[in-house]
């Protein structure tokens, strides 16, 4: 497929047939140019990305294709070698994001309760304390957290470390919000727990999301598109929409719209996954 074409999958929000002059809705994200190279390993070549507002995109491929890098660089995180990455038309440096690392148990401050972790961008923007604890109770009331915010972090169970690391990011009321495989150190009981968690707060913000997984059922469920990438020099290999209402469960797995787009995203792996 075409990387114009691929754009403006990514960027059209499911226009139907019948209404032809409806314009495409303009990305949230515009990826241009983007070329990232460690060592002799090109990761990144004039790579080109638009990213759609207020969805949830899965970023899925085969091991060491850059997903990680991608959201990394898209974050600021990594500098990029070459390209142009902006947010409306404005530099990363203009807008609020958020970021939710896999490894929960460094992410967070052990020094700190669990309510001063999640006060801690805050407490960087110079917001005064005042503030910060009310941003706080705004956020724990309106997705009914009933966890002892009190406690420190090595207090609590890896699923309730991983929460507070997503409402630290959510705080901050972020226009974007990445998440870099952030259930993969927890076990399957938490897993569950912590994808209808971020389902939740999906629904409950609408924030624009990019999610890295290396379990492709995970990536459908969650995702409104799945970002399938090639081999290096990432390109992309296909975008794949999946429209299942929300709030999804158990049964959606079972549906023939999950069954059959997971199994075209697993055809498009496996191909990627041939080719090295």
């Amino acid at each position: 497929m075409a990387d114009g074409a691929v754009r403006t999958r990514l960027a059209t929000e499911g226009v139907p047939s019948s209404a032809p002059s409806a314009a495409p809705t303009a990305p949230h994200v515009t990826v241009r140019g983007l070329t990232k190279r460690f060592g002799n390993a090109s990761i990144y070549e004039r790579f080109d990305l638009d990213i759609p507002r207020g969805k949830l995109i899965s970023v899925f491929g085969p091991n060491g294709c850059g997903k990680s890098t991608l959201i990394n660089i898209i974050a600021g995180l990594i500098p990029a070698d070459a390209g142009e990455i902006l947010f409306d038309g404005k530099p990363l440096r203009a807008i609020r994001f958020g970021y939710v690392f896999q490894n929960y148990r460094e992410a967070l401050f052990p020094w700190l309760r669990s309510i001063d972790n999640i006060e801690y961008p805050l407490k960087l923007m110079k917001q005064p304390k005042a503030e910060r604890r009310a941003r706080v109770e705004k956020l724990v009331a309106h997705l009914g957290v009933k966890i002892d915010l009190k406690r420190y972090p090595y207090e609590m169970s890896g699923g309730q470390q991983q929460l507070i690391s997503i409402m630290r990011a959510l705080v901050v009321e972020p226009e974007i919000l990445f998440l870099d495989e952030p259930f993969s150190a927890l076990d399957y009981e938490m897993t569950l727990f912590m994808r209808e968690q971020l389902q939740r707060i999906f629904m409950e913000t609408g924030t624009t999301t990019m999610l890295v997984s290396h379990d492709l059922e995970e990536a459908v469920y969650l995702a409104d598109r799945i970002l399938l990438l090639s081999r290096g020099p990432a390109q992309i290999a296909d975008d794949v929409p999946f429209h299942a209402a929300r709030p999804r469960a158990d049964a959606t797995l079972s549906e023939p719209d999950f069954i059959t787009t997971k199994a075209h995203c697993l055809d498009v792996f496996q191909r990627e996954v041939r080719r090295g």
